[in-house]
């Protein structure tokens, strides 16, 4: 979606948007729309949506109204957020080519406008590289956005915001990518690509690496796939050179068959996107990097892939990790922490980070407890907990926090090895945050975010369509403008 600021209509744009607030409709406007409006019931909600047509200059004009809710709304950039993504949603496909924004009368300041462009683009993402049938009007149309009327610093707050859809859009691209051609070393292709010369640090382990470093849980999950596994960090230092960076670590299973413990084969397709922590965390760097975070920052994801064959691991085997923890693998299918137990060694060893905090799609039991509305967050630290509980209430990516506790730690003990890497039945979530606590070195801060539930929609929501929601990024990113930056 190309976006750009004029200062006048382009004469070719036959579709003009306005925002309103509600209860109160642009001062303006024909009094024909006002009073079709009126009599459409548009109140100006949020993501309501009025749509007539007027004769202007001699041409008819197709115009929108978009609802942004209460100005004093305590949520109001995703209100504005939502009326930008009602009017992709409406418009995406509809044969228009380009979309006037006329923010003239608005009242909206610079960060507003912004907010209403966020919404818009990322609605408007959709993965349609393997469609070759689509019909006409099916397919999209509107490629162009010309906002009028914008206060100053639009433009300047909307390069910010752009940035962040970039990222959420890379998350996208590989969440919604089939594992036939998104694996480990793809992965690490794509975001070679996209990191160039942005000033980021990529460092890559390979099998032989990450095997001579100890890494025996994490290779252990990769043994029965033919793609090789790797190791990934993105590194940005953007503050101060004594600063010691905040670690983002991310599963990255490109593909989950559950290995010797076999999943069902309903749904299983659905596998591909068991990477999606490390999309978050690739995603939210890209945003990072492209705004020039003020802050040091690395991202690490471990990339494997979970299938069964001769090689593979079998329930009941016993690996050790890098940190010389020896793990009873009952389960292959609780195969995420074994990744992030050595992802986690691996990134305090190497980075020394002054906290650290971990995505991934890790258990089933979480999409029981929480569905579709919260992601989990697990902390030791109540100050870092509370930081992210923040930041997703500011950014929409919603967190709901569970507790940690010697009582549930207990339960993965194994009788041969130092842990096992399932427990009974009930609190499967809590017992598997309390593996990863496991593999936190000399009590630095740590958060782990179970967002199983999350990274995937089955129907579209506010700013995304159906299918991968790029949940994440603007987490990371509030967290970063709200901790690390303010």
């Amino acid at each position: 979606m190309q976006v750009n600021f004029s200062a006048t209509r382009p004469s070719d744009a036959r579709l003009v948007a306005y925002v309103a607030n509600k209860g109160k409709m642009p001062e303006e406007l024909e009094k024909s729309l006002t009073e079709g409006a009126n009599a459409a019931r548009f109140k100006g909600t949020p993501a309501q949506i009025f749509e007539s047509f007027v004769e202007r200059g001699g041409h008819v004009i197709r115009v929108a109204i978009a609802g942004a809710g209460e100005p004093a709304a305590d949520n109001r950039s995703l209100n504005l957020e939502k009326a930008g993504a009602a009017l992709a949603a409406k418009y995406l496909t509809s044969g228009e080519t380009h979309l006037v924004l006329d923010l003239t009368a608005s009242g909206l300041d610079a960060g507003a406008a912004a907010s209403v462009l966020l919404g818009l683009r990322l609605r408007s993402w959709r993965h349609d590289a393997y469609r070759t049938k689509l019909k006409e009007e099916q397919k999209i149309s509107l490629t162009k956005v010309s906002v009028i009327g914008a206060a100053e610093g639009a433009e300047t707050a909307w390069a910010d915001a752009a940035a962040i859809a970039e990222g959420a859009e890379f998350t996208r691209d590989l969440v919604a990518e089939p594992a036939n051609t998104l694996f480990p070393v793809s992965f690490v292709e794509r975001c070679q690509e996209k990191f160039a010369g942005t000033g980021a640090e990529l460092i890559i382990l390979d099998d032989a690496q990450m095997e001579q470093l100890g890494m025996g849980s994490l290779l252990c999950v990769g043994l029965g796939s033919e793609q090789p596994s790797r190791m990934l960090a993105i590194r940005w230092n953007g503050g101060a050179d004594d600063d010691a960076p905040t670690a983002f670590v991310g599963k990255g299973v490109t593909f989950d068959t559950g290995g010797i413990s076999l999943k069902p084969g309903p749904g299983m397709g659905d596998m591909k996107w068991d990477m999606g922590g490390s999309g978050a965390v690739v995603g939210a760097m890209l945003t990072l990097v492209k705004r020039k975070a003020k802050a040091n920052i690395v991202g690490v994801v471990g990339l494997v892939e979970n299938m069964p064959d001769g090689r593979a691991t079998r329930p009941g085997d016993v690996v050790t990790s890098m940190s010389g923890q020896t793990i009873e693998v009952l389960n292959t299918d609780a195969e995420g922490r074994l990744v992030l137990a050595d992802a986690l060694h691996w990134t305090q060893v190497e980075f020394k980070p002054k906290q650290i905090i971990d995505f991934a799609t890790l258990t089933g039991a979480m999409i029981i407890s929480l569905g579709s509305e919260h992601g989990g967050v697990f902390a030791n630290d109540d100050t870092l907990a509370d930081s992210l509980l923040a930041a997703g209430k500011s950014s929409g990516d919603k967190l709901w926090r569970f507790p940690l506790s010697p009582a549930y730690d207990k339960l993965i003990n194994s009788p041969i090895a130092d842990m096992q890497n399932i427990g009974p039945r009930g609190a499967g979530s809590i017992t598997a945050a309390q593996f990863l606590k496991r593999f936190i070195m000399d009590d630095t801060p740590w958060a782990h975010c179970d967002i199983a539930g999350m990274v995937w929609a089955d129907k579209a929501g506010a700013t995304w369509d159906k299918g991968a929601t790029g949940y994440g990024v603007r987490l990371i990113d509030n967290f970063v403008r709200e901790t690390l930056e303010a």
